[in-house]
């Protein structure tokens, strides 16, 4: 059963994380996205509650 031998397959699958991992990562993570999240303050701040059996 050729499914079993697994010389030719993980040789490819070392190939291809190797591609991935010093490759595509880098270039991945370089990349500016459009739409950015700001990060805003506000002071906004909440209301003590009043609890009616205190």
């Amino acid at each position: 059963m050729p499914q079993l031998n697994p010389a030719p397959w993980f040789t490819t699958l070392l190939f291809t994380w190797m591609i991935l991992l010093l490759l595509l990562k880098p270039k991945l993570l370089q990349m500016m996205y459009l739409k950015t999240p700001k990060i805003t303050q506000s002071n906004f701040k909440n209301p003590m509650w009043t609890w009616p059996w205190f």
